[in-house]
C-alpha cells in the first residue's frame, strides 16, 4: 500500500470511528439538553404555584431561546443554560484520564458540554452589555450517557466513579436546583472603593441614559473556584 493509500485509509477509519462517535455524543448531549428544558419549564411552573399570589417581580420565568440556549429568571437573577454544539476531549492533564472508565476506552473521554451561567436580570433589562456573568456549573456527557459535573456546590458521587451511572432526569433536576439555590445565595457585593473611584464622562453619560455602569456579583473581587468539585450529581 502506498503512502497516499495509507492516508486515505486513515481518513476513512477516522470517519468510521471518531466522527461517528462524536455524532453519538452530540445526540446524547442534545437529548439531555431537551430534557433539561422541560425540567426548567416545570420547575418554573411548580415554583410559581408554591409562591402563590406574591410580588410578581420574584416569580420564575422560563424562556426557550433557541436550540442550544434557554434561560430561567429567578427574582433578580438570570440563569442561562447553554449547550455547546461541538464535542470535546479532555486535555492530557485532566484527572478523567486516570479513571478506569477512560483507561479502558479512550473514546469515553469525548464529551458534550452544557454550561450554566448566572447573570443579573437588570443587566438585560437595562442593556448593560458590559456586565459580568459567572459560570456556576458545566455538565459533561459522553456517548454512553455517562456524565459528571463541575460546579458550585454540585456534590454527589466521587469523580473516580465516572462511568458507573447514566445521566437521568432526576440528576438533571438536582443539578438545576443546586444551581438556582447557589445563585440566590451568591449575593451582589459592594465593589471595592478603588475599582469605582474614577469614572469617565462617557461612563456617567451611559449610566444616565442606559444604566450601563459595569456590574457583577463579584466585580472587583476574586471569584474563586474553591468549591468547584469534579463530581457526578444524583
Amino acid at each position: 500500500m502506498t503512502q497516499l493509500s495509507e492516508k486515505k485509509q486513515a481518513i476513512v477509519t477516522n470517519l468510521k470511528e471518531k466522527s461517528v462517535l462524536k455524532q453519538k455524543v452530540y445526540d446524547r448531549t442534545l437529548e439531555a439538553f431537551c430534557t433539561m428544558k422541560e425540567i426548567l419549564r416545570n420547575f418554573a411552573r411548580e415554583g410559581n404555584g408554591r409562591l402563590g399570589s406574591i410580588d410578581p417581580r420574584i416569580r420564575l420565568e422560563f424562556t426557550d431561546r433557541s436550540k442550544f440556549d434557554a434561560q430561567l429568571k429567578v427574582a433578580g437573577d438570570m440563569l442561562f443554560f447553554s449547550m455547546h454544539s461541538n464535542i470535546f476531549q479532555f486535555d492530557r492533564e485532566h484527572p478523567a484520564w486516570k479513571t478506569p472508565y477512560i483507561q479502558k476506552n479512550r473514546y469515553n473521554a469525548y464529551s458534550g458540554i452544557i454550561y450554566i451561567y448566572n447573570f443579573l436580570f437588570d443587566s438585560f433589562r437595562y442593556s448593560r452589555f458590559d456586565d459580568l456573568g459567572y459560570l456556576i456549573a458545566r455538565i459533561f456527557i459522553n456517548h454512553e450517557n455517562q456524565y459528571f459535573v463541575e460546579g458550585k456546590r454540585q456534590k454527589g458521587m466521587v469523580f473516580a466513579n465516572y462511568g458507573n451511572e447514566e445521566l437521568s432526569s432526576e440528576a438533571l433536576e438536582n443539578i438545576i436546583a443546586t444551581a438556582v439555590q447557589y445563585s440566590l445565595e451568591f449575593d451582589l457585593l459592594v465593589p471595592p472603593y478603588d475599582t469605582v473611584k474614577i469614572a469617565t464622562v462617557g461612563q456617567l453619560e451611559a449610566k444616565i441614559q442606559h444604566s450601563r455602569v459595569i456590574t457583577g456579583k463579584r466585580l472587583g473581587f476574586q471569584f474563586n473556584s474553591d468549591d468547584v468539585l469534579i463530581t457526578g450529581t444524583h
